[in-house]
């Protein structure tokens, strides 16, 4: 970002902790100096917004996976968290991330951050009525109402990538050719990157309403332009009707359908929960073993 760290004031510092691994990344193989090792690099060079962290990836012809039905260049959004929440109310007030998820408690006359994370929601009384003196049902119903707006608008959004993953199918079933596919294929990209980027920015429906409901808006514009642009190759390539969709009323009929090996995965989440799942909660347990000493309590302040 062309920041230096050491001028950043102790409240910025409490949310950049938590953006070191909260945000949107990917991991570049040809880093000037680091060639061949994938190496941690933040899409920011134009910006953090939706539009210009998707500018960055466009620019370099950057691809997450191609998608097995639309073969469409696919953008896969990380947690792009901090990115949402500096677009929001209480970034702008000056509230950092542990402000509401590590709120201060007091033991012994010593005031610190409470280390056990988690949802503002679950210890409203020392986060959100700090400053909001509203009763906590009232507090907890405006997160909940916010979070499903959100979700109404992103379930639109989700419809209609699926329409268009399955009818760029059928063009190219229909003996499409790369050149006529190219800009309904960006359509796709561009609508999936702002449903994705909404979707995995967690709790950023609450932390950034009015920017999530733009990033959702401007991903349904995408896809309307998209499918404009599908039905008229659809009937130039004779096919005038709607396109069959198939019946994705259930999960698993969903998982049939884009041909997901169930049971194979299913072993291999076992195996992990078997094998591997323990060495992690054995090593996490022996670490954290003097987490609550008064060094680490003093040392974490």
């Amino acid at each position: 970002m062309g920041k230096d760290i050491n001028k950043a004031t102790h409240q910025e510092m409490r949310s950049l902790v938590c953006a070191q691994c909260h945000v949107e990344y990917y991991f570049n193989k040809n880093t000037p100096g680091k060639e061949g090792v994938p190496y941690l690099t933040f899409p920011w060079k134009d910006g953090m917004s939706v539009e210009a962290m998707e500018k960055y990836y466009d620019d370099m012809d950057f691809k997450d996976w191609t998608h097995k039905l639309s073969k469409a260049p696919m953008l896969k959004a990380q947690h792009p968290g901090y990115e949402t929440y500096l677009t929001g109310v209480h970034a702008d007030r000056g509230v950092s991330c542990a402000d509401c998820h590590m709120p201060y408690k007091s033991e012994s006359g010593q005031k610190f951050t409470d280390h056990h994370i988690q949802s503002p929601l679950n210890n409203i009384a020392n986060s959100c009525q700090v400053c909001h003196r509203e009763e906590a049902e009232k507090l907890r119903a405006n997160v909940y109402d916010r979070q499903q707006k959100a979700a109404e608008s992103r379930l639109k959004l989700e419809d209609a990538l699926v329409k268009m993953h399955v009818e760029a199918k059928k063009c190219w079933d229909l003996g499409a050719t790369e050149d006529q596919m190219k800009a309904i294929l960006m359509d796709i990209r561009h609508a999936q990157w702002r449903w994705d980027y909404a979707a995995a920015s967690h709790g950023a429906s609450f932390h950034s309403p009015v920017e999530i409901g733009r990033v959702l808006s401007s991903g349904l514009d995408k896809a309307t332009e998209g499918r404009v642009k599908l039905a008229r190759l659809l009937a130039e390539l004779g096919h005038n009707k709607p396109v069959e969709m198939p019946d994705l009323s259930t999960k698993e009929k969903a998982q049939e359908y884009i041909g997901l090996d169930m049971e194979k995965l299913r072993k291999e989440k076992q195996e992990f929960k078997d094998n591997l799942l323990p060495k992690w909660l054995e090593a996490a347990e022996k670490r954290e073993a003097n987490y609550g000493s008064k060094q680490q309590v003093s040392a974490t302040n």
